[in-house]
């Protein structure tokens, strides 16, 4: 607006009209610019001012009158109090996005803890990406936790986004964290989560009604006990992968379940876990579909199994790393989705 108004006041003084006086349109320009362009825009827009003042003056040969110098000082002071007060301004917007990244932060803590470097028989590490700019948490959810059962974890994945999936989040991560250490069956802990969305979406205002239409979640919960083995129930989620001797194996499920959620849609739920072969020296990953549908710009799925059979990395946090690094070359920095990733490494209770 501050440039269209000088690029008016040129018109002005170039038409027939130059009779108008333009003084007063040139003086508001840097308090509009103050408005959203900030100190920098505001400079540029008084600079922009008096260069058309100075023009203007010339071409109607009016130095030496009052009304150019009154002009001038007007512009002057003007600018001068739109510079300091957008200066102000901006400090104070500054200090607000601090406060509120420090509340995702903390928010993040309680919702996405880290988790410990050692659990049972397994060393895990996790990793979070919020795919909007600026952001801490979103729909993508996960946890480990040891148990008397074994170690038990989760990760999954809320259909939709903003506050309304933070809240579905926290809602199933709440059940899973209680239900681990009193369900001794693993398809018991899936339905507390179940049921606790299906309270989380009873509640007055707590989803609007594209939310609640939208408010299932893929989630897939894991247990790893004392004996070589991994017990998975899979409820519409991307299946586990395990890196075993630098080739990486899937993980699926005899048969396809519903997110959670939509169990309306089918007849008959397993009734148990289903098993798999979980050696000392392996390696789990848990994720979201963020990763595996993340595309380049020629539209390529990011080649999850390839990528981590070529990354080499001691520890699961230096792999997750090296995924990470894999993940942001694939899509030149610009992910369209949040990203969850959990890693996991058997090893022996003695190691």
């Amino acid at each position: 607006m501050p440039f269209a108004i000088a690029l008016l006041v040129i018109a002005i003084e170039l038409s027939p009209a130059h009779f108008l006086y333009t003084g007063p349109l040139l003086t508001a320009t840097p308090a509009l610019a103050a408005v959203t362009m900030g100190p920098k825009g505001t400079l540029l827009a008084a600079a922009v001012a008096v260069a058309v003042s100075v023009m203007t003056a010339t071409y109607n040969d009016a130095w030496g009158s009052q009304q150019v110098y009154t002009n001038f000082l007007a512009l002057f002071l003007v600018s001068v109090a739109s510079i300091t007060t957008s200066s102000a301004v901006q400090t104070r917007r500054r200090n607000e996005l601090d406060q509120v990244r420090r509340i995702a932060a903390a928010a993040q803590e309680v919702i996405l803890r880290p988790v410990p470097p050692r659990l049972g028989p397994v060393r895990p590490a996790s990793m979070y990406l919020a795919a909007e700019a600026g952001a801490q948490i979103g729909g993508d959810l996960y946890d480990a936790v040891q148990t008397r059962y074994g170690v038990r974890m989760i990760v999954g994945d809320v259909r939709g986004k903003g506050l309304p999936a933070v809240r579905a989040a926290a809602a199933v991560l709440g059940a899973f964290r209680e239900a681990v250490h009193y369900e001794d069956d693993l398809v018991e802990v899936v339905h507390h989560c179940v049921a606790a969305l299906q309270r989380e979406c009873a509640v007055p205002g707590a989803f609007d009604q594209e939310a609640l239409m939208e408010g299932f979640v893929t989630a897939l919960v894991a247990q790893v006990p004392d004996e070589a083995v991994v017990e998975v129930v899979n409820r519409g989620h991307p299946p586990p992968l395990v890196l075993r001797d630098g080739k990486v194996r899937t993980l699926m499920a005899a048969s396809t379940l519903p997110p959670l959620e939509l169990e309306e849609f089918v007849n008959d739920l397993p009734d148990k876990a289903e098993s798999y072969p979980f050696l000392p020296g392996d390696r789990l990953l848990l994720y979201t579909d963020g990763v595996i549908e993340a595309r380049n710009h020629d539209s390529d799925f990011f080649p999850l199994p390839e990528a981590m059979e070529a990354v080499h990395a001691r520890t699961p946090q230096e792999f997750l790393e090296g995924l990470h690094q894999e993940l942001v070359r694939h899509t030149e920095g610009c992910l369209t989705d949040d990203v969850a990733m959990l890693a996991f490494d058997r090893v022996d209770h003695t190691a």
